[in-house]
């Protein structure tokens, strides 16, 4: 069994900064690329940021300069600092990771529980 389990998000004022952090826990044997997603009611699920197992980073263009994605392999946590936020930020904020388990066989998609952001004008 794996979980992802998110922390961080709340109300904020345009300009203010929030951090996020997803944790894994469970039956994992390794994690490949860990990701924020982010969706906005009537809105499709989008990509924020993701970072592979070796540290590599690609931001959407909505956040670049602004959000910064990392992660402590030791911890199997991944963490968003989101900074200079806009009220169009403002979104369920989903963690996703590409583990493979302890049972083998195949790496496999997981997502946390999303925590919301609001960020008021």
């Amino acid at each position: 069994q794996v979980q992802l389990v998110e922390s961080g998000g709340g109300l904020v004022q345009a300009g203010g900064s929030l951090r996020l952090s997803c944790a894994a826990s469970g039956s994992i044997f390794s994690i490949a690329a860990m990701g924020w997603y982010r969706q906005a009611p009537d809105n499709q699920r989008e990509l924020v940021a993701v970072i592979t197992d070796s540290g590599t980073t690609n931001n959407a263009d909505s956040v670049k300069g602004r959000f910064t994605i990392s992660r402590d392999n030791a911890k199997n946590t991944v963490y968003l600092q989101m900074n200079s936020l806009k009220p169009e930020d403002t979104a369920v904020y989903y963690c996703n990771a590409r583990i493979l388990p302890l049972t083998g066989g195949a790496y496999y998609n997981y997502w946390g529980q999303g925590t919301q952001v609001t960020v008021s004008s």
